[in-house]
């Protein structure tokens, strides 16, 4: 009798740390999965990189139509997380290609497409000075799907651009700011996207990306309660005022995606 109750207890343990061992399994195999989707964010390998160009106002529209080329081919490609270009709002000669890759070596392939190669030689002859790019660290990771979030076909979407350039020692005060506050800034109604970068080569310099989907919907963003403490920020701990040297509020031209 004892040698049956002892078996059974073995059964019955044996069922257990068979069954523990497939729920702990499947657990980690779900952690994978979600750091595999993730991976274009959370890899340190990400290359993003953001570059400015003074177009002669004759090249304006062939330059518009190169970059637009160059956007919509590079959201093909598998290894592609963003790619899009903008005008300034008030400088329409003034454009800016904003591109994320899984690592440098994707980007650099990509440099060898038709559509990278005609942007290059268009470039000798219809910018005004050599383009200015800025390699960057995205400080709030996103998802390749976050990053493709798109506006609704009724709105307005604006993108609004901010330079920082912090005081040396303040730089790590911004960071944690910006990372309290991120999530309310994203839950907001009319924000597509936000993100905070640190420019590479200087832990001092910084650029914000903010889409809204409306002018609207910046106005209100400015009067968020949230923001009061980096606005408090940018009056007191920075180089230069931002809003009047740093701030840059952009259209979208490519690859203008509505849902």
């Amino acid at each position: 009798m004892k040698t049956k109750a002892i078996a059974s207890i073995v059964k019955k343990t044996l069922l257990f740390a068979t069954a523990t061992v497939v729920i702990t399994a499947e657990s980690q195999a779900k952690d994978k999965n979600l750091q595999s989707a993730n991976s274009g964010v959370s890899n340190s390998e990400i290359t993003a990189r953001l570059t400015t160009y003074t177009v002669k106002p004759e090249y304006e529209k062939q330059f518009r139509k190169a970059l637009t080329a160059y956007a919509a081919h590079a959201l093909t490609e598998e290894s592609n997380i963003m790619a899009e270009a903008y005008y300034e709002k008030d400088k329409t000669a003034v454009l800016w290609l904003m591109e994320r890759w899984e690592n440098k070596k994707a980007m650099q392939h990509f440099s060898k497409s038709v559509q990278a190669k005609a942007l290059l030689s268009l470039q000798k002859e219809a910018l005004v000075q050599a383009p200015q790019q800025y390699y960057l660290n995205d400080l709030e990771p996103l998802t390749k799907e976050q990053w493709r979030r798109t506006a609704n076909k009724e709105d307005s979407p604006l993108l609004v651009m901010l330079f920082v350039d912090a005081k040396m020692g303040t730089q790590k005060d911004f960071k944690t700011i910006y990372h309290k506050a991120m999530p309310e800034f994203r839950s907001e109604p009319g924000v597509v996207t936000y993100q905070l970068s640190e420019i590479e080569g200087d832990e001092t310099q910084f650029v914000t990306y903010e889409k809204f989907r409306s002018d609207d919907a910046f106005q209100y963003h400015l009067k968020f309660p949230p923001i009061k403490p980096v606005i408090e920020y940018l009056e007191t701990s920075i180089k230069k005022p931002p809003f009047q040297n740093g701030l840059h509020n952009l259209i979208e031209f490519a690859p203008l995606t509505r849902e």
